[in-house]
This record gives structure tokens, sequence and C-alpha cells, in this order.
């Protein structure tokens, strides 16, 4: 990336608003700098649609993702199937579960297949609020992204896509093969074309 480059994005953003990129360094690997600005990328939109919720719905992103995974499976969930959705701690999930419930949003009932657990659902009462809210955060995905050529947003979707297809094998390697992870798990580095 070239100085100018660097410049013209902190001119665009602002000091402020350059947010967790701004630890970016020219000298830093490409890794590092490609994955300060995921992040920033996602921060951004994030923090958009968490104002949007609670201004406009008085909620919380976290509870909008609990009520969105129920949506997602009308049957409901097991607490620790929900947990594992949300990558969230069970405790996480068993607060908004307590707090959703006694607002009319979920119910609690029998698991069929294990009598120590539980399946939540959205009532119906719920589904209807998700599904005004779902309504809006898709407006709101569509207007922040409005003006960003197609074509690279479609470029992007496939790239960001093999992306998560090649930390998935990463995942499954270091599953696999233990003995090959270096200190603190990460791989050691194979030599490339050009090291001596």
């Amino acid at each position: 990336m070239s100085k100018s480059r660097d410049f013209k994005l902190v001119h665009v953003l602002g000091e402020a608003g350059i947010g967790r990129e701004a630890r970016a360094q020219p000298s830093d690997h490409g890794a590092v700098r490609l994955w300060l600005r995921l992040l920033a990328c996602s921060t951004q939109i994030e923090q958009e649609v968490r104002t949007r919720l609670r201004q406009t719905f008085g909620t919380t992103l976290p509870r909008f993702d609990y009520l969105a995974q129920l949506e997602r499976h009308p049957d409901g969930l097991r607490m620790n199937a929900l947990s594992r959705y949300l990558m969230v701690t069970g405790g996480n999930v068993t607060g908004l579960t307590d707090q959703l419930v006694a607002e009319g949003h979920v119910e609690r009932g029998p698991d069929p297949l294990d009598r120590r657990s539980s399946i939540v659902r959205l009532t119906a009462s719920g589904r209807r609020q998700f599904l005004r809210m779902a309504e809006e955060h898709e407006r709101w995905l569509i207007e922040l992204l409005e003006g960003f050529d197609p074509a690279y947003k479609d470029t992007l979707y496939e790239l960001l896509g093999r992306l998560r297809v090649h930390l998935a094998h990463k995942e499954v390697d270091r599953r696999e093969h233990p003995a090959a992870a270096g200190p603190r798990g990460r791989r050691h580095r194979t030599m490339q074309k050009g090291d001596t």
C-alpha cells in the first residue's frame, strides 16, 4: 500500500473515523493490515446497526442475533446449540433467555429427546417483533452499502467466502496435526521461493 493511499484513507475517514486500522503501519505484514481492515469494516457496520437497533426498537444486537437464530429454527433450539450458534457462553444465553421469556418473545419447553434439556423457541409475538426488526435491519444494510459498486460487492463476497473456507481448513489441520503446530499453536513457516 502506498503512502498516498494511506493518507487518502485517513483524509477521507479522519483521525477519529479510521479506528482500529490506525494501528496498521506500512511495514506491517499484509496479513495484519488485512485483518485490521476487515475488523474496521465489521466494527463500523456493527456500530451503526447497534445504534439503529437501540434508537428504533430499544433493543440490542445480541438480542436481535438471539431472535434471528430462533427464527431460523422454528422448532426451537437447545440452549447449548443456541450458545454455539451465537458464539457466547451458556450464561449469556440463559440471561437473555430469561429476559425474553419475561417479555413474552420466547418460550421454554421440554426437549422430547432429552428430559434434562429444554428447547427455546419464538412465541408468535416474538416472531412478529423479530420480523419487523429484520425488515429494518435489511434496509439499513442495503442503505449502508448503497453506492458501493455491485461488482466490488460480488467480488468481496466471493473472496470472503474463500477466506472462510481457507480458515476452516486451517482449523481442521490444527486439530488433526497438533504436533506440527509451533509455539502457541502457530504453524511453522514453510520456506518460500527466494528464502535463504
